[in-house]
């Protein structure tokens, strides 16, 4: 966690791991402009709050401005697919689309790590935070299963298709089952979040 408009900032263009920014609402000033076109520049996922939930937050002077630090590195899409692809005859991404809960998120985690999916997908707005919370039920499977964070799962999709990788939509809808599906090449798993589906 950190706290402080100017320190927000320069954690922006040090390119840090920010997995959340929570701005006072109604702030104003040259300062918080300039946060304010950096946090456009990055497309970060941005709450505005009011200031008793930052005080919750951080106890020190927060000037308004709290992020949250991812505890993992997330993989850029260009280097995932491709160094699965390299790698694997049949290479296997799980892609989330808005997976809201922090437990289900980390149970996925886990379970995808132990049935082989080579790199997960997520969306940077909408979805679970990664956080200590989330690793845990994980059981630290976060740690060992690449994640990428895209803009939109749309795009990773089209990125995912214009490689060869076929998409498969996991849904309570469909009429065959995953045993039905056959695995050979490169695959895409989308599940959906709990409350709409994909």
């Amino acid at each position: 966690m950190i706290f402080g408009i100017r320190a927000v900032i320069e954690a922006i263009k040090a390119n840090e791991n920010i997995d959340k920014i929570f701005v006072q609402t109604g702030l104003k000033g040259q300062l918080y402009q300039e946060l304010d076109k950096e946090i456009k520049k990055g497309k970060f996922s941005v709450s505005y709050v009011p200031q008793e939930k930052l005080n919750k937050l951080s106890k020190d002077n927060h000037q308004g401005v709290v992020a949250k630090i991812a505890p993992i590195t997330f993989w850029d899409i260009d280097k995932l697919v491709d160094e699965c692809l390299t790698k694997k005859d049949n290479p296997l991404f799980l892609i989330l689309d808005q997976v809201n809960d922090v437990r289900n998120f980390g149970a996925i985690v886990r379970t995808a790590e132990c049935t082989g999916v080579d790199g997960i997908i997520i969306q940077k707005k909408g979805g679970a935070p990664v956080n200590g919370e989330s690793i845990k039920t994980s059981a630290g499977a976060m740690f060992k299963i690449p994640i990428c964070k895209v803009d939109h799962v749309k795009d990773a999709i089209y990125h995912l298709q214009g490689s060869d990788v076929k998409i498969i939509g996991a849904s309570e809808k469909a009429e065959s089952t995953i045993y039905d599906v056959s695995f050979k090449g490169a695959t895409a798993i989308i599940m959906g979040s709990e409350g709409r589906g994909i």
